[in-house]
């Protein structure tokens, strides 16, 4: 089931998640709607607080791009971007590499915006599955971006607050422009941005 993709400005992007003490149908349910909201945005991750549910649970998605990691590891044995896909994980813990990198970013929340953000290269993360397993994944490129930014939004930490200083300040304006743009869009009955590509 679709479901719809909460926008910035909405007071749920900000709040700090709880945490999921039990693995239930319904939370099943949630991750497999998830994921087909995420598909049918063109997205490559989504967190629960994007659909208006703050718990700490979000979805990822990078297997279209076959360079999106030089190395991934699950419980420490190497695995294939492709037979890993999609990843659905609850309570995440992140650690995160001391080297950095810079690149664009965008948010199914804020339609219409992309912007360079400075992220870990490389992160270990730790997390439950849907199966009430721990699991621990260790890898880099634009899957350890793609955790770093959905755990973020468990956080409520949007990818415009690790901007720099001056990217801030032009972001400010045309995130003014943009809410007038998604009213004008919802009035007319399509998605806020859709014709825009987002991560």
């Amino acid at each position: 089931m679709l479901l719809p993709i909460v926008l910035y400005g909405d007071p749920v992007l900000r709040v700090k998640c709880r945490p999921i003490t039990e693995v239930t149908q319904e939370i099943r349910d949630l991750a497999a709607n998830m994921l087909e909201t995420m598909y049918d945005a063109r997205g490559v991750g989504l967190a629960a607080p994007q659909i208006g549910i703050p718990l700490q649970i979000a979805v990822i998605d990078v297997s279209h791009d076959p360079e999106a990691v030089s190395y991934l590891r699950i419980n420490g044995e190497e695995r294939s971007l492709a037979d890993s896909m999609p990843l659905i994980f609850l309570n995440p813990k992140l650690n995160l590499g001391k080297d950095k990198d810079l690149d664009h970013e965008g948010c199914l929340s804020i339609p219409g915006l992309r912007d360079k953000v400075r992220r870990s290269s490389d992160i270990s993360v730790t997390f439950t599955n849907l199966e009430g397993e721990t699991v621990t994944l260790e890898c880099d490129g634009l899957l350890g971006r793609a955790f770093q930014h959905e755990i973020d939004h468990l956080n409520g930490i949007l990818f415009i607050d690790r901007l720099s200083a001056a990217a801030k300040l032009g972001t400010k304006r045309k995130l003014k422009w943009l809410m007038e743009e998604w009213a004008e869009d919802i009035r007319a009955g399509r998605r806020p941005g859709e014709s825009d590509e987002r991560d």
